[in-house]
């Protein structure tokens, strides 16, 4: 099932599958690591922007330094609004 806020059009991803399912289980086990392998390096560049920018800001003066304990519960605190 698709998640709701999934854009891509439902007889796109259907017809995927079904491609997919065509494949070997050799090519398919392939497609399955590739696409892995995709996430985690968009995750990666994800992750690099998102530090880069955070280093921007600290060195600007917009976030500031704390010990691992006050950022730990600043987490944790953050994490429990979400709930």
């Amino acid at each position: 099932m698709l998640p709701k806020n999934m854009s891509m059009n439902t007889t796109t991803f259907d017809a995927v599958l079904t491609s997919a399912a065509r494949l070997s289980d050799e090519e398919q086990q392939l497609l399955a690591e590739l696409l892995r392998k995709r996430q985690i390096e968009k995750w990666r560049a994800e992750t690099a922007v998102e530090a880069r920018r955070a280093a921007k800001a600290f060195r600007s003066g917009k976030l500031k330094a704390q010990s691992v304990d006050v950022a730990i519960n600043e987490l944790r605190a953050s994490l429990k609004e979400e709930d």
